[in-house]
């Protein structure tokens, strides 16, 4: 936290120049703040950070004309990573243990706490699996609900907007899943719940609830086995409902409801399949034909901004982010945040917009900077330095990021997201990581500083991020063209993103090697199967590599993959164990495993349920059976992924001498 005089704010320092390559620890400790938020009337500012402490703690810094920061709440066992206000004088928080291995995840909730923004009344309301943090543990006089609530909503209109009463979820479980949601209004200062009013004859099995600004539920998704049924509420005439289908086929998605009861969806439109912003016209039943947004190329994805319960934009991502705002006062004040800070998505939140007190905070960063929080007050017009967001980053050291389309095999638009090396340019062209996304039914990239790829290019690598057919937000055709193609048309787009690199004159003809997570690692695998004459390496982790584990289940090994899924959407989506037999027999790599003849690394955590050690024991049985001993590594503690920093060290430096080995130095 840049330092006033107590030691949290003051101007920014002149980034000092790095020696080159930055250190492995640069890019893979956990960000300095995590969050930053402005109170409801913008008096008060409040940051998670780990600064001045070991601990990610909660500070709130009073905007008065002598700035005072105040740690309000903070941990020895604990780190605060999420939190909101409620009202102007107290703030709700959930807490992870970011020195513990994400499989923890599995065994504690986050909880739920709350605290009043001068430090006092440090409250417990929701327990972590029944464990008490030791600190909060004689804070609350009233017994904390059990771990299966979770924050649903806190009013920002109408009569509740300031209170202390937020709508928390009861999940409630059957056969050890959860089956549907009830929500409360808990009180954050006592700790006391009430029932939300929910109208008469509401939907029962409810998986998702949609309220207004207000508080009111408004919209309902019941899930029943494989369909979904969408219910509203008309405040005078109650519930309807509105639509079923199957959980695959869905005519739009739920997206938000504002406070005169407009109900804004998300659907698919034309050939490709764009989502579009929507409203539903519930004289005509139906979606409106005219879009409220609509960002050709993309899958609408952003969110309307408002202040005081008005609506002053909209906020949307296409290759990168951008804000539209409907204001002349706010685009005016975009454009001159925009000329202060050039180089940098300008991202503003503000209280009283656009008003001649207005106070704003603008999270600015790019493709090379994880980025800085800026105040800015109206009144005086000061922009002021706040904080970095990751310390030790050097804009001028990272890499650029650059977005393509180009034209996979059989001609369907393919995404492809460029991390470029310093010097590289077509016919200077750099060695090679292909890396994968996991998911794989996400979208990838986004034009922001991402450690992973930022590492590589550090080491001169030239980092290849295909947007494979089966990604999200690129429209409803290419999702659907990845289906059933895990091992096939999707791992022929990840080869063609190599292929156009080396045509353009980027990619270094003989050297590379193909990486990922998850899906990104069962890519991994798979690229060394079916294209050997394209990689000199693979490194996978957490990787999927037994289809019929996946598909199936074993009664040996717990995972988290529901039943309904692997009895309804698994096998439309990935292949049908008995129709598709043969066919996922040949994109099972573990049934594959000798074909691989490449170097090959392998990692995996040992308390993932989302795809359990059992695929890389299966798999690295397989590859040595073969007579293919892999480097294998097994981080003890670790889920889905590697959250303490001294695994993500361990690993990427594993991984910088194994690319190293068999890429050769850049």
């Amino acid at each position: 936290m840049v330092a006033t005089s107590m030691g949290l704010l003051a101007a920014l320092a002149t980034a000092q120049t790095q020696p080159a390559p930055p250190p492995v620890e640069s890019f893979f400790q956990h960000p300095a703040v995590l969050q930053a938020k402005l109170s409801p009337s913008g008096r008060s500012l409040a940051i998670s950070t780990s600064r001045g402490g070991q601990r990610v703690g909660l500070v709130v810094l009073e905007l008065d004309a002598a700035i005072r920061a105040r740690r309000v709440a903070a941990f020895n066992d604990a780190d605060i990573t999420r939190f909101d206000w409620v009202g102007e004088e107290s703030l709700v928080f959930q807490v992870h243990d970011l020195q513990a291995g994400s499989g923890m995840d599995y065994e504690r909730a986050p909880g739920l706490y709350a605290v009043r923004a001068d430090g006092s009344q440090l409250r417990m309301l929701v327990k972590r699996r029944g464990e008490m943090l030791r600190e909060a543990s004689s804070a609350g006089r009233r017994e904390p609900l059990e771990w299966n609530h979770s924050l649903l909503h806190i009013p920002d209109s109408g009569p509740l907007a300031g209170s202390s009463e937020i709508l928390i979820g009861e999940w409630v479980f059957k056969a050890d899943r959860p089956e549907h949601i009830r929500p409360l209004w808990l009180d954050t200062s006592t700790g006391r719940t009430r029932s939300a009013d929910l109208g008469e004859r509401s939907p029962t099995r409810v998986s998702q609830w949609l309220f207004d600004p207000s508080g009111r539920a408004r919209f309902a998704v019941e899930q029943i086995e494989d369909k979904a049924r969408y219910h509203w509420r008309d405040l005078d005439k109650g519930w309807q409902q509105l639509a079923e289908a199957p959980l695959l086929k869905l005519p739009y998605e739920p997206f938000s409801v504002d406070d005169a009861g407009t109900f804004y969806v998300r659907r698919a439109s034309g050939a490709e399949g764009y989502q579009a912003l929507y409203r539903y016209d519930f004289k005509a039943g139906q979606v409106e034909k005219e879009a409220v947004v609509s960002t050709p190329g993309f899958d609408f994805a952003g969110s309307l901004l408002s202040d005081a319960g008005k609506t002053l934009g909209l906020r949307l991502e296409t290759d990168a982010e951008t804000t539209a705002w409907f204001a002349p006062a706010m685009r005016s004040f975009q454009a001159e945040i925009d000329a202060s800070l050039p180089g940098t998505i300008n991202h503003i939140s503000c209280r009283r917009c656009g008003e001649p007190d207005m106070v704003a905070l603008i999270h600015a960063y790019s493709d090379r900077d994880p980025g800085r929080y800026w105040l800015y007050h109206a009144a005086s017009k000061r922009l002021q330095a706040v904080s970095t967001v990751i310390d030790g980053v050097d804009p001028r050291q990272s890499a650029s990021v650059d977005f393509k389309r180009i034209k996979a095999r059989d001609g369907r638009d393919l995404p492809v997201w460029l991390t470029l090396p310093r010097g590289v340019a077509p016919g200077q062209p750099a060695p090679a990581v292909v890396m994968v996304h996991g998911g794989p039914w996400v979208r990838g990239g986004h034009w922001r500083w991402q450690a992973e790829a930022q590492f590589l290019a550090s080491r001169g690598y030239l980092v290849i991020s295909p947007e494979f057919r089966g990604s999200t937000g690129y429209g409803e055709a290419h999702f659907r063209a990845g289906w059933k193609q895990w091992g096939r048309a999707m791992q022929d787009d990840v080869a063609d993103a190599l292929l156009w690199a080396r045509e353009q004159g980027l990619a270094d003809p003989q050297r590379a090697c193909i990486a990922g997570a998850s899906y990104g690692g069962y890519a991994a695998l798979m690229g060394l199967i079916r294209q050997p004459e394209l990689y000199r390496c693979g490194i996978a982790w957490v990787a999927v590599t037994d289809m019929q584990l996946l598909l199936e289940g074993s009664s040996w090994t717990s995972d988290d993959v529901s039943d309904i899924a692997r009895r309804h959407t698994l096998p439309e989506m990935i292949g049908d164990l008995k129709t598709d037999a043969a066919m996922l027999r040949e994109v099972s790599p573990v049934l594959q495993a000798a074909r691989i003849k490449a170097p090959l690394m392998l990692a995996f955590g040992s308390e993932d349920q989302r795809v359990p050690l059992a695929h890389g024991l299966r798999m690295r049985d397989a590859l040595r059976a073969a007579g293919r001993e892999p480097e294998w590594i097994t981080y003890a503690g670790e889920g889905h992924g590697w959250r303490k920093t001294e695994n993500r060290v361990d690993f990427y430096k594993r991984v910088e001498r194994f690319l190293g080995q068999h890429l050769g130095q850049p």
